[in-house]
């Protein structure tokens, strides 16, 4: 899992059959104190109801095709959970 930050969205109006209704976020990796890592942008299926500035955990590869409302879709990235607090 990673911890991301939402910074935007994307909409797709042609796609898999199978990804219609889901919501496509624009996703940063972020370091425990919140500030941006050094991995590059990339973009999640919400399955949490996340918005613009939320923090998420992610899974990405075979585990996001697993996930609630994404399972056997053609993703490789998903978001699993808003993230409330963090404390290291």
């Amino acid at each position: 899992m990673q911890i991301v930050r939402v910074i935007g969205t994307t909409t797709a109006t042609l796609k898999e059959a199978g990804l219609s209704g889901q919501k496509f976020l624009i996703v940063q990796p972020v370091k425990p104190d919140g500030k941006p890592a050094s991995e590059p942008t990339c973009v999640a299926v919400d399955s949490v109801g996340a918005g613009r500035g939320d923090l998420c955990l992610m899974v990405t590869g075979s585990a996001a095709r697993v996930v609630r409302g994404a399972a056997g879709l053609p993703v490789d990235a998903a978001l699993i959970a808003v993230i409330d607090e963090i404390s290291v």
